[in-house]
């Protein structure tokens, strides 16, 4: 493992405002390092650039493999760090080997934010690394998965919401977000009627009114909650009918961040991402936080 400070005099570690980045020489990773530089230049964060080699199997000559990709990745590192330096950023690189979803989870319980990059480029089809919903469930801290997509020009944090205490987190997080940006924050809640097979009568209006009706006002009612911190946040309800993954992604595809909540907790079932965020995070529409 190396440990190499960027600057000759490096400030002492502040956890909780460390931004680490699962950072590599692959073209998957540009992406997530520049999220990453920006965020930490906006907030005066400190930066850890992370690479982990994986592969390791214990076959013969393989540490003289694997000691050239980490002398490789190390050396890719140290000029990104080098040239964030020049520029006022106060960051680190650490290049190791081992498992990388190990890796980068244990790394997260001492951050306040991790960064990871992500292959998908917008499509339908699944594109995300393979290493990404389980860093993401297993993570301490919330995770930003930054798609191979160009969202220049977006704006706007997107969040979805149903009443439960990760969505209530998520709510929080975005709402910050989308303070510290100055731009509007849209706010996602979805209804679905009722699900029978069967030749029955169609549903009566008044049963599809009244659920559109009812999530419109759970979702204003939690708008409203959110104005009580950020009196001059911009805040948009969007109800609709559908698949809540669906509707979050066609709602985020124009927005710069999509904030989602995960329930996160101990042993295996930490494991078990919600059904909804594993959805968004496997067709990536644009730069997407999960919080917990």
């Amino acid at each position: 493992m190396t440990d190499i400070p960027a600057s000759a005099e490096p400030s002492a570690p502040e956890t909780s405002t460390t931004i680490v980045v699962g950072a590599t020489s692959k073209p998957g990773s540009r992406r997530a390092i520049e999220w990453a530089v920006a965020r930490a230049a906006s907030t005066g964060a400190r930066l850890e650039l992370l690479s982990v080699v994986g592969g390791a199997v214990g076959a013969v000559g393989e540490q003289e493999v694997v000691q050239r990709a980490v002398d490789y990745e190390e050396a890719f590192l140290r000029n990104e760090a080098a040239a964030l330096s020049s520029r006022g950023i106060d960051v680190t690189v650490r290049v190791t080997h081992g498992n990388p979803t190990k890796e980068l989870v244990e790394t997260s319980a001492d951050a306040a934010l991790l960064v990871i990059g992500s292959d998908h480029t917008g499509g339908v089809d699944k594109h995300r690394g393979p290493h990404g919903t389980r860093i993401v469930a297993g993570a301490h801290c919330p995770v930003v998965v930054v798609p191979d997509i160009d969202t220049t020009g977006r704006t706007g944090v997107v969040v979805g919401v149903d009443g439960s205490e990760v969505s209530n987190a998520a709510l929080a997080f975005a709402a910050a977000e989308a303070s510290r940006f100055a731009e509007p924050l849209t706010v996602v809640s979805t209804w679905m009627p009722v699900v029978y097979t069967g030749d029955i009568a169609p549903y009566p209006d008044m049963y599809l009114t009244d659920l559109q009706g009812t999530t419109e006002a759970f979702a204003q009612s939690m708008a409203d909650e959110v104005r009580k911190d950020h009196p001059h946040l911009e805040i948009v309800v969007h109800v609709d009918e559908g698949d809540p993954a669906t509707v979050i992604a066609e709602v985020a595809a124009s927005a710069r961040l999509a904030v989602v909540g995960t329930h996160g907790r101990t042993g295996f079932a930490r494991f078990l991402l919600g059904s909804v965020s594993t959805q968004v995070l496997d067709h990536l529409t644009t730069v997407t936080a999960a919080v917990r």
